[in-house]
């Protein structure tokens, strides 16, 4: 299953020796040396099949044709959709992060319950992940690719609504729960149809990321301070009831920021729905036994893509007609049998819950399954903290050394930058051989880390930003790399399941790190990076315990 992503042949499909894109060979030729026996003789057996499983050796041909096709238009539209997903699942936890203060002005909630909207997205986050990343695996990527960013964009747009901080919670989660099937499923959809020679672009997906983070960050700079209460006001909420005090009328840019993130993402669901016909991905359909229906995909992606198709569904039945000659009984191994799929609702249920196995199908699979959750879990919980609780401290540090909220919130568009910069350098290390994936993500968690600890022994103006710059530069490269290499590890099958589980982790400790980071907030800021910056040293230790031939597999 594993082989170097870095390496991987890029050749046409089922050919022995390059040939030019524009080369049309003979099908049987092609299926003479792709498939081990002729009738009334042998043919030269594909090396690269030996040892696979049925759905594995049909998933490689579909790999060689996605190889043979390049990166067309279709992939690149796949890239940038999927990127989209990334860009409004950052957006949105930035921009709770930024509104927390006006908001905390306005209603009068205290200290303590600072962390309830980011928890209470955190819930929605933890929940969807889950929800989406299993569903993903059962009802196909089509679905899910659409209705994730259609349920944030309705409830995002209702958010700007309520008057209470129980309504805001509330819509919160609910926007949550759609945010959260967007990583895992973005990072699957995108991994199953881009060529081996384009992986890299799994990482580059995450510099959506910062992108979303500087728009957010621009626009409350735009919005906020030009429509917010002074900073001496307090909120009419309070007892005794302060006159004069802070008012909705006063307070309306956090809803301006909130309604102009909801349209953004309505815009996504626009370009994801209308615009682009998404296609089911081939691999899934392997999964179910649809082969005919990936061939269909593979026929739709070649003509939009303006190239040919060399995979027939004789391919696929010659294959199986080999796996059957040769007696292999336990040839689809740890994958599901289709066939269960059409014998009733219970043995279908049964089917799908079979899928957990895989998981645990190896001492191998079992030392990744658990490292990559308690990674995804202490990772969550680090850059939880740090998203929910930086601009606050930040805000409060800068109050102390007499820096206006304007040129605060400028300060954000500044720290944030440089995560762009940070998520191409992480593609660039994704397919250097000494380097690669792990290396990438060891150093980059570590110096996550050590910038929170930094930044709590510090307080001027200059080292505020560039070393929350230095934080957030450190987990955009951890990130991108984390997220691309994920779903590389898992097969089709459970990919999506694996990396919604991941992200299930990961968003159930991002419920519970604001709480207690809210509770430290009382005693003081730097308690809080503390706790943020510890849990992102979990990581490094997680990861450097990761099995090697696990980077940069080959993906069935």
């Amino acid at each position: 299953m594993f082989s170097d992503g870095a390496s991987s042949s890029s050749t046409p499909l089922l050919l022995s020796s390059s040939v030019s894109e524009n080369t049309i060979m003979d099908d049987r030729t092609m299926d003479d040396k792709a498939i081990g026996m002729a009738d009334g003789g042998s043919r030269a057996v594909d090396p690269e099949l030996e040892g696979l499983t049925l759905y594995e050796k049909k998933a490689m041909l579909v790999n060689r044709e996605l190889d043979t096709m390049g990166m067309g238009r279709y992939q690149w539209y796949i890239f940038f959709l999927c990127g989209c997903g990334y860009l409004i699942d950052l957006m949105w936890a930035q921009v709770f992060g930024l509104v927390t203060s006006p908001l905390q002005q306005e209603i009068g909630f205290p200290d303590v319950q600072l962390g309830n909207i980011s928890t209470c997205f955190s819930a929605g986050l933890t929940a969807g992940a889950g929800f989406w990343g299993i569903l993903v695996d059962i009802v196909g990527r089509q679905w899910a690719f659409n209705l994730t960013v259609l349920i944030s964009s309705v409830f995002g747009l209702c958010l700007a609504a309520p008057s209470t901080y129980t309504g805001i919670l509330v819509l919160t989660a609910f926007i949550g729960f759609g945010v959260g099937g967007n990583i895992p499923i973005d990072t699957t959809i995108t991994l199953e149809f881009l060529p081996q020679n384009r992986r890299f672009l799994l990482a580059a997906l995450s510099i959506f990321q910062p992108i979303g983070v500087v728009i957010a960050s621009g626009l409350a700079y735009g919005f906020i301070p030009s429509h917010s209460c002074p900073a001496e006001l307090k909120s009419c909420n309070a007892s005794p009831k302060p006159t004069p005090c802070c008012t909705k009328a006063e307070n309306f840019g956090w809803r301006y920021l909130i309604l102009t993130t909801g349209a953004i993402t309505l815009g996504v669901f626009f370009l994801r729905f209308v615009i682009f016909r998404f296609q089911e991905s081939p691999k899934f359909l392997l999964s179910k036994g649809k082969d005919e229906k990936a061939i269909e995909v593979l026929q739709y992606i070649a003509r939009f893509n303006g190239r040919e198709n060399h995979i027939t569904l004789e391919d696929f039945h010659r294959l199986s007609d080999e796996d059957s000659s040769v007696g292999s009984s336990g040839s689809e191994g740890p994958m599901l049998n289709p066939k269960r799929l059409k014998k009733g609702f219970v043995p279908k249920i049964m089917s799908e819950l079979n899928r957990f196995k895989i998981l645990f199908s190896s001492v191998t699979m079992t030392r990744l399954t658990i490292l990559v959750w308690i990674t995804y879990a202490f990772d969550y919980w680090g850059f939880t903290i740090a998203g929910s609780f930086l601009p606050t401290i930040l805000k409060r540090k800068n109050e102390a050394i007499n820096i206006g909220i304007r040129d605060t919130y400028l300060s954000y568009i500044y720290i944030y930058l440089p995560g762009i910069v940070g998520v191409l350098l992480g593609a660039l290390c994704y397919q250097i051989p000494r380097i690669g994936r792990q290396i990438t993500m060891i150093v980059s968690s570590a110096l996550m880390g050590a910038s929170l600890f930094l930044f709590a022994a510090v307080n001027t103006e200059k080292s505020n930003i560039g070393l929350n710059a230095m934080e957030y530069f450190f987990q955009s490269m951890f990130n991108a790399v984390l997220y691309g290499w994920t779903p590389e590890a898992f097969p089709a099958p459970i990919r999506g399941t694996a990396s919604g589980l991941a992200s299930f982790w990961g968003r159930l400790f991002s419920i519970v790190s604001p709480l207690i980071a809210a509770h430290l907030l009382v005693k003081g800021t730097n308690d809080v990076l503390y706790l943020a910056g510890g849990g992102v040293f979990v990581c490094t230790v997680t990861l450097a315990l990761l099995p090697r031939k696990a980077m940069g597999g080959q993906s069935f």
